[in-house]
């Protein structure tokens, strides 16, 4: 009877809690990604893991192809099966797949850089990218995390939350990305706002200096988390530039929403 007791309670405090060595190899995935490589001692302060701790399970992640470390074999950094996997990743995704030629469609039609996001929590995440025609571009990569109130992606995802839903997306501190980026939570809030009523979002140089985005939600889903837009540099931005790229992407979500059926449009 004790050794039942035992054996459920065991059961049931792994089923609470996470595993702590799985919890710390993804913790460790999650800072090399955010913050770039590093040093056993560095990481094991960036993390607050003990080097004792933390020593067998680079190893291990390194053994795994996790990791790799620099010539010198002091610095941590991705390995090639995280890129395995997030390949693996993004060709499965059945949104990507339908997004694949609406990503042609505005690229072609703009001749600009075009980003497709989702939201990640608070922030939003890079997960397709065309580049723009012209050798002047927005420096940007897939997999590229920026919080969701910052970018014109983010902007319009948050504008499809019920008004008192958004508050909760942006914080009260608002770390500056560039010396533009609106700190002030409640100007946030009010371009969330607008973008709302406009039905579509827009920032400049709040997340890239030199760059404004437009950003459109998509209707993929019943609450959208998907989202598309188009990065110019400012100086490009003549010539009912900025009207053409708004028309377009509005065009794209009118569509959608009416293939999709839902009520994105505004």
């Amino acid at each position: 009877m004790q050794l039942q007791t035992d054996i459920s309670a065991a059961t049931n405090g792994t089923a609470a809690g996470p595993v702590k060595s799985a919890a710390r190899a993804l913790d460790l995935l999650d800072e090399i990604a955010a913050h770039g490589p590093g040093t056993q001692l560095q990481l094991s302060t960036r993390l607050s893991i003990p080097k004792s701790s933390l020593h067998a399970l680079l190893r291990t992640m390194v053994d795994r192809g996790w990791l790799q470390t620099d010539p010198t074999g002091s610095v941590y950094q991705l390995g090639i099966h995280s890129l395995v996997v997030s390949s693996a990743y993004l060709d499965g995704d059945p949104v990507l797949a339908r997004a694949t030629s609406v990503l042609d469609e505005v690229a072609a039609a703009t001749e600009e850089t075009v980003h497709l996001g989702r939201l990640d929590g608070s922030d939003v995440i890079y997960t397709a990218k065309r580049e723009s025609i012209h050798p002047l571009r927005m420096h940007s990569a897939v997999g590229r995390r920026l919080p969701a109130y910052a970018t014109s992606l983010g902007r319009s995802l948050l504008a499809e939350m019920p008004v008192e839903a958004r508050a909760d997306m942006v914080p009260e501190h608002i770390a500056r990305i560039t010396p533009n980026t609106t700190t002030d939570k409640d100007a946030v809030l009010e371009i969330i706002e607008q973008a709302a009523y406009q039905g579509y979002a827009t920032e400049s140089e709040e997340s890239c200096m030199g760059v404004r985005c437009f950003g459109v939600a998509l209707p993929f889903t019943h609450q959208a988390v998907d989202a598309l837009s188009v990065a110019v540099p400012i100086s490009r931005l003549v010539d009912g530039r900025e009207d053409l790229i708004i028309e377009t992407l509005l065009s794209v979500k009118a569509r959608l929403a009416a293939v999709h059926g839902n009520s994105l449009v505004r």
